[in-house]
Order: C-alpha cells, then structure tokens, then sequence
C-alpha cells in the first residue's frame, strides 16, 4: 500500500469506500475497525511515530484523561473529604520552577526547530522528511504531548488543597482537551502551521507558571503579583492571534491541510469565548464592586460629615 502524507487524502477515501462496502457485505465488525485503523496507520499517520511510545493508538491517552477527570471530580473530593488541606508549599515551589524552565525550552525549539529558521507565518505545511530540522520538530511535539500530561497536576494540586473554586469547567476543559490535540498533533501533524499555537502557549506557559512560583512563595511575594489581571489578558491576546493566522492561512493556497486548519481555528475561537467569559466574569465584576465599595465609603463620609456638622450646630444652640 502506497504511503501519503496527511495533505493527499485520495487514496484514503477510496480505502474508506471499500473498507464500507466490504463490510456492508461482510457484517463484520472486527474487519471494519481494522480497516480503519490502517487508513489511520498507513495512509495519513506520520510513519516516523510508528514506534514512539504513546503514539500508535490514542486510547492510552484517553484513558489518562479520563482517570484524571474522575479523579478531580469523584476519587479526589472524596479522599478529602474529611482532610485538612495538604500543605504543599514546597511541591508547588519545584513543580512550578520546572513547568517555567520546561516552557521556555520549548519556546527556544519552537523557534530553532522552525520559526526562527524560516518558517512562514502565513503557511507553512509539515516536513515529513528525516532532515535534522524536522526531526527536530517532531521530537519537540513529542516533548509538548508530555507537558500537557504533566500538567495533570495542577487540579491534582488544587483537591489535594482543598481549593474547588480554582477548578473551573474552563480549567478541566482545557486540561482535557490539550493532551488529545497533542497526541493529534505528533500523530499526524509535528510541524508546519499546527505548531504556531504551541509557541504561544510556551510563551505564555512562562509568565504563567512564574506567577504561580512566585504566588506559592508565601504571602511576603503577594505584592510582586500586581499584574494577574495582564496574565489573563496575555492569554485572550494569544487566541486571538491563532484566529488571526488561521483566517490568514485559510485565505491563501496552502499545502497544510485546510480542514485541519479550520479546526484549529474553531478551537482558538471556543477558548477565546471562554477566557473572555471568565475576564468579564472575574475582573470586570471585581472592578464593579470596587466601584460601588468607594461610592458606599464616599456616602458614608459625606454622611458622617453631616452628622459633625450637624452635632456641632446643636451644641452651639445648647450653649
């Protein structure tokens, strides 16, 4: 069977008609999944992962991310039910100091790997070749599948601290989606436009995770964390930039595949909702009642200067 890249999807779709005409006749559902499997396997998967641990099947990520989510949201709340919060201090401390330094490696390959070495930004398709720069790509979309499983451990952190407000359905939305699209991207896509969004997120991963080093320092550092709010802010900068090269790369001819890329660009737009829903729901409410605290402070001055007044004006009539 004649190997093709994602791009050529012509021999895949006549293996799909007679993968469903065989079974048509056949019945035969074992066959069916087999023949599936194949076109996954031979036809579009990128044949250098063959033999990357994880990689031939997408049902060990799967099952990682459901055991997180029953984890996070069944096994977990009721293993501390009856607990004290676990002091963690030190654990976040090294956790977060090597999500920092994983993020910026990552970073620096985003850019030796491709995108400082000529890299188009408005298309640029996935080398399937064994050249040293792709394989280099590739081993870096290796490296990024892992960190979205390793970063398991923030909700894992947050039940074990007994902290549920932080685990928001943005925050398991995100945590969920990320190792799936991940092991998409190693599968089938290590390189090219797919990677642009993962630049970005290392970037931000930085400043991120820095935060949260800093934060679990102690109370002494609160006041070096002023910039939060710019944190979130930084995050709905960074979709919208995937939006915007998305819309670019769909708007020219491009070998990278175009449903792929609008895909991309569906995920972009959900996670713009979302962060923004979350911006107006946290900041802008915020601000709100930090507005009306100072009207009630400034009522209740004006208030108390009246009753000065007031009490002064009767004690001049008394006397």
């Amino acid at each position: 069977m004649e190997n093709v890249t994602f791009t050529d999807f012509s021999v895949a779709t006549d293996f799909v008609r007679d993968a469903m005409d065989e079974f048509y006749t056949t019945k035969n559902y074992t066959g069916l999944v087999e023949r599936y499997w194949m076109i996954i396997e031979e036809q579009i998967g990128d044949p250098r992962t063959k033999n990357y641990p994880m990689m031939d099947t997408p049902i060990p990520t799967i099952t990682l991310v459901i055991s997180y989510l029953a984890w996070v949201l069944v096994i977990g709340p009721m293993y501390m039910r009856d607990r004290k919060p676990v002091n963690l201090k030190n654990t976040l401390i090294v956790y977060n100091a090597g999500q920092v330094l994983l993020s910026a490696y990552m970073f620096y390959e985003h850019l030796m790997s491709g995108w400082a070495r000529g890299y188009s930004y408005t298309c640029q398709p996935v080398d399937y070749s064994d050249s040293p720069l792709s394989r280099r790509m590739l081993n870096l979309c290796y490296v990024y599948y892992f960190s979205k499983l390793s970063e398991f451990a923030d909700t894992i952190f947050f039940v074990l601290r007994k902290k549920k407000s932080q685990i928001t359905w943005l925050h398991l939305y995100h945590h969920s989606l990320t190792p799936l699209e991940a092991w998409i991207l190693v599968k089938f896509i290590p390189g090219g436009n797919a990677t642009f969004p993962n630049i970005l997120n290392n970037f931000v991963h930085v400043l991120m995770y820095f935060y949260y080093m800093l934060s679990a320092m102690g109370p002494q550092y609160q006041k070096f964390l002023w910039w939060k709010k710019y944190m979130t802010e930084l995050q709905i900068a960074q979709f919208i930039l995937c939006i915007i090269h998305c819309i670019r790369a769909l708007s020219v001819e491009c070998e990278f595949p175009r449903f792929l890329t609008g895909l991309l660009l569906l995920n972009a737009s959900i996670f713009f909702v979302l962060f923004m829903n979350f911006y107006v729901q946290n900041y802008k409410k915020q601000q709100a009642v930090a507005v009306q605290q100072k009207l009630l402070a400034l009522e209740s001055s004006k208030a108390a200067a009246q009753l000065k007044a007031t009490a002064s004006f009767i004690a001049k009539k008394v006397n």
